[in-house]
């Protein structure tokens, strides 16, 4: 994708869909978090956890109302209405989002089995491919003729569906298991979101107005308003949790977001380089959920060689091992945030300016991100030395 302007482009609009859904999170979460008190929804600290006192959960019903409440807004604003006339991704969304928000507050209050929210998510991912939320087709890298790198695969309903009920699980069970640190999984869902709408919106420049980049752009500044207005409640320390009901439903509309915007596209009249450019997205969401899905294979990985579940709960995982290195937690979330800022804006930036100096930049960024994410244990072994 080559440079293009941003004359013409709705990003007010968006903006303004942003802020309302981001105010209407933060005023029901306040709500929300007394609703989760009286019907008993608390997360009494355990073993693995690093809060120490009861806390609400149930979070994620305040975001999804904010998340509803920018939808119906959009719908009332002409240019952005077009997300709706032209494509039934947003409202399997709102649908598949409902569903799967009531799956998570039911566990956040009864704290159903892992098998029985395997189920819940299938169920919800199939709601989205109900409503069009899958892939027609798909680049792969290999089988490509004639100097041509890759091919293209052409998907039947079956298989279009299958991948895009994959994708969903494996986002959602990945937001899932990163939601362990006050404002953790709310920033990485913010900063996953804030790039796909970044990116949607230099699609519908560089398209000339396609109405196929309204939606995935619409649902992206839905979600990102529904986590920076959710924030405020849960950055250390928290008053209240979003639980499984915003965390599966982040990783859901992460899914939904990415499928939206690159699988419907017609691959085939594009060049190898243009392709590339058009996965973006999944690359955006891959990059910023880069550290959680590595946390959730070698926890499933270390959890079979034990012989237990892969749902199996224990505390070792990424955010753990900051603590243990010296970090507040305040530092390991914000250092966090930092790696998945730094590849997510990093992948944008690629695919929208065609830069070779954004390479040079995020790679420094990497190389100080270690540096820092490393000094606490540095300094103590520098003091052992000494001592």
């Amino acid at each position: 994708m080559t440079p293009t302007s941003t004359a013409g482009l709705p990003i007010r609009e968006y903006v303004l869909v942003a802020l309302v859904t981001a105010a209407l999170t933060f005023l029901l979460t306040g709500l929300v978090r007394r609703f989760a008190t009286k019907i008993g929804a608390i997360a009494t600290p355990r073993a693995r956890d690093v809060h120490v006192i009861p806390i609400p959960r149930m979070g994620g019903l305040a975001m999804y109302l904010g998340v509803v409440g920018g939808m119906a807004m959009a719908h009332q604003l002409p240019v952005l209405r077009r997300a709706f006339e032209y494509s039934l991704d947003p409202l399997g969304v709102v649908i598949g989002g409902g569903a799967i928000v009531l799956i998570g507050a039911l566990d956040d209050r009864f704290e159903l089995d892992a098998w029985t929210k395997l189920a819940g998510q299938v169920m919800c991912a199939g709601i989205l491919v109900i409503f069009g939320v899958q892939w027609n087709s798909f680049w792969v890298p290999w089988g490509g003729v004639d100097g041509v790198v890759g091919s293209v695969v052409q998907l039947d309903k079956n298989q279009g569906g299958l991948l895009a009920v994959l994708l969903v699980v494996v986002m959602v069970n990945a937001m899932n298991f990163v939601d362990g640190l006050d404002g953790l999984a709310g920033g990485l869902g913010f900063i996953a979101a804030a790039a796909t709408c970044a990116f949607s919106l230099g699609l519908l420049a560089s398209s000339g107005g396609d109405v196929g980049s309204y939606p995935p752009a619409l649902i992206a500044a839905t979600l990102a308003g529904a986590c920076l207005g959710f924030l405020p409640h849960n950055f250390q320390p928290a008053k209240i949790f979003m639980g499984d009901s915003g965390s599966m439903m982040i990783g859901l509309m992460l899914a939904a977001a990415s499928t939206s915007a690159s699988g419907k596209i017609n691959y085939i009249t594009f060049s190898p380089s243009d392709i590339l450019a058009l996965l973006s997205p999944l690359f955006v969401v891959a990059a910023v959920l880069f550290l959680p899905l590595l946390d959730l294979l070698l926890a499933v990985i270390r959890r079979t060689r034990r012989g237990e579940s892969p749902f199996a709960a224990d505390k070792m995982h990424l955010h753990h091992r900051l603590l243990e290195i010296g970090h507040s937690q305040r530092r390991a979330v914000l250092l966090i945030y930092l790696w998945a800022a730094l590849l997510a804006f990093g992948a944008v930036s690629v695919t929208l300016f065609d830069n070779t100096a954004v390479f040079w930049i995020v790679g420094v960024g990497l190389l100080l991100a270690v540096l820092i994410s490393g000094v606490p244990r540095l300094k103590r072994q520098r003091n052992g030395t000494s001592s």
